[in-house]
């Protein structure tokens, strides 16, 4: 894998405000690198230095192995951004997506197949004619994403994508993120949805007050979350108690009415604990397990997530699990019903 951009010990400040605070990162050409942290984190401070719209108070950025210089130039000629408030034009949706070919020079039968294949890929065939303003917001940032595509440069930028965004038209969004990424192209996507930077990223790195808190695959950036990283992405399943060490070297931490969980950790005192939704098993029937935590409760809600179901389940706490369409079926499970739960003391993480 070859890195494409290279950012070094990167500082961006406005006055007294620190945006980022020596960033160093490098993305690899190819892979879908997602960028979460909360509101004033740098996010979007982050995208715009790596497109070459800002130039870093510290640092330098490289791409492909080359010191970007003063004009930035390559890193604009090759990347391109969405930005999260949609910008149109007055006139049609083709001229919209052709604006950026007729600057750059392109023959008019270049322009046409380059917004055919951009308006194909953004589900928006046939709306070439119409009034690019009077679109509704998702069609608008379609229309956005299709005129960044037609440019076909290295690199794609986009801050929150789907931000405000009707179900249908976010739906359609991730579907065509996760199209273009299979063709290769270099995506970097600065967003707060934790299920869009599960499904779309290779890597998802978490901004912290302008640094890097953590880089790393989806899975084990989350596996071990800090309280930072459960406040901001408000996980689920985070409890708080008191643990008290037993003799077999595992701790049982009381969280409250009646719930006592047992974990691999010895330390006693106030704890906060995590248990991810992919650990639990849910049964419809009493479970047989050596999961050493086995709970009963009942269905309080049900998010149904496509091949997936989220379900919150009341068993003294409010536990969130997750289990696949089909089993969900099978069980013929439905709200209110009596469920158990079982999760490895190991699985239990503190935080």
């Amino acid at each position: 894998m070859t890195d494409i951009i290279e950012l070094r010990n990167v500082t961006k400040e406005y006055g007294n405000i620190s945006a980022l605070d020596d960033v160093a990162m490098t993305i690899w050409g190819g892979e879908v690198i997602v960028l979460v942290g909360p509101n004033g984190s740098g996010k979007t401070t982050l995208l715009r230095i790596i497109s070459g719209i800002e130039t870093p108070t510290r640092g330098e950025v490289y791409f492909q192995g080359a010191k970007a210089d003063a004009s930035r130039s390559q890193l604009i000629k090759n990347i391109t951004m969405v930005f999260q408030k949609t910008v149109m034009f007055s006139g049609t949706v083709y001229e919209n997506v052709a604006y950026g070919l007729k600057l750059k020079g392109y023959s008019r039968s270049q322009i046409a197949a380059a917004v055919r294949e951009a308006l194909k890929t953004v589900k928006l065939e046939g709306f070439e004619k119409r009034s690019a303003k009077r679109l509704s917001g998702g069609e608008q940032q379609r229309v956005a994403i299709a005129r960044a595509l037609a440019l076909d440069t290295q690199v794609l930028l986009l801050d929150e994508p789907t931000a405000n965004i009707d179900p249908k038209n976010a739906s359609i969004i991730e579907n065509v993120l996760q199209t273009i990424s299979r063709q290769k192209k270099t995506i970097v996507i600065a967003t707060q949805n934790m299920a869009q930077a599960e499904h779309l990223s290779n890597r998802v790195a978490v901004l912290n007050h302008g640094r890097i808190d953590r880089i790393g695959k989806f899975h084990e950036v989350f596996r071990y979350p800090s309280m930072f990283l459960a406040d901001f992405a408000r996980l689920e399943n985070v409890f708080s108690g008191t643990s008290r060490i037993t003799e077999e070297g595992t701790s049982i931490v009381d969280v409250g009415n009646g719930v006592n969980i047992v974990a691999t950790i010895e330390k006693s005192g106030n704890v906060t604990i995590y248990v991810r939704p992919e650990d639990i098993i849910l049964s419809a029937q009493p479970l047989v397990s050596s999961a050493r935590n086995v709970l009963k409760g009942k269905i309080a809600e049900i998010s149904n997530l496509g091949s997936t179901v989220r379900l919150k389940v009341n068993a003294g706490k409010d536990f969130s699990v997750q289990v696949t369409k089909k089993s969900f079926d099978e069980m013929r499970l439905n709200l209110d019903s009596s469920v158990f739960l079982a999760f490895k003391a190991s699985s239990v993480q503190i935080i």
